[in-house]
């Protein structure tokens, strides 16, 4: 998967899958523009921190990245968050940044990049879904939602765009050894070394996903090797169903 000359825009750079994909694709010769909250510690090619909740930001952001790295091929739509809970339990606030997040940025950045690779010749876009929006888990209802919409967005996106030369797709994780799930589990009151050691045993492959599991995946659909593949969700699971 060579990526030198192509530039690449990746939301939630910061967290342990977007600094994975950052640093990969910049393995690999891809210029990056990295896209966060914060991204002062991150290694990147171009820094254009924000928050996914301004639609202002959302709708520019592949803008300023096509001018900063001075093209745009890929796209990475891989900031998210996880709400916990029944509907019951969900407030207003957890909806709004729940959808705003993981459904409302990636639409926005999504429908605003398009036209620059169209006019470029084509590029490819990879969001993040998760299995858990294709078979709804308990206890998570809104957060299966937003990834569920995400999924069938990518799918209608993918057939759409497809003769602009532009291919949607979505990977689609399980849980991921991240910051974001260490942080769940603190929360919650467990230790999450002890944690994460139990939720492996639940996996067939014996563990959970660390990063670099995602990410090899995500690179993989934003490069030539994947150059047939559009609308398509690929679950990277490790043999684990949702349950």
């Amino acid at each position: 998967m060579d990526f030198t000359g192509k530039t690449a825009l990746v939301t939630g750079a910061a967290g342990g899958i977007g600094q994975a994909i950052t640093r990969l694709l910049r393995e690999q010769g891809a210029k990056v523009a990295a896209a966060d909250r914060d991204t002062s510690m991150i290694q990147a090619d171009a820094h254009l921190p924000g928050d996914l909740l301004d639609p202002t930001y959302a709708n520019v952001l592949p803008a300023r990245a096509a001018e900063a790295l001075g093209g745009l091929d890929i796209v990475i739509n891989n900031a998210g968050v996880i709400t916990r809970g029944s509907v019951t339990e969900t407030s207003d606030d957890d909806w709004s940044l729940s959808l705003g997040v993981n459904v409302e940025a990636p639409f926005r950045i999504c429908r605003a990049a398009i036209p620059i690779m169209a006019q470029g010749g084509g590029g490819a876009i990879v969001n993040t879904a998760s299995c858990w929006g294709l078979r709804p888990g308990p206890n998570h209802a809104v957060y299966c939602m937003t990834k569920a919409a995400i999924a069938s967005l990518t799918q209608c996106m993918g057939h759409d765009h497809a003769h602009q030369g532009i291919r949607i797709n979505a990977v689609c994780p399980n849980e991921v050894n991240t910051p974001m799930l260490r942080s769940g589990f603190e929360k919650r009151g467990f230790d999450p070394d002890t944690a994460i050691a139990e939720l492996g045993k639940t996996v067939p492959l014996g563990r959970i996903a660390e990063p670099e599991d995602i990410a090899d995946v995500v690179l993989f659909l934003a490069s030539d090797a994947a150059r047939y593949m559009c609308g398509t969700l690929v679950e990277v699971n490790g043999g684990k169903p949702v349950t």
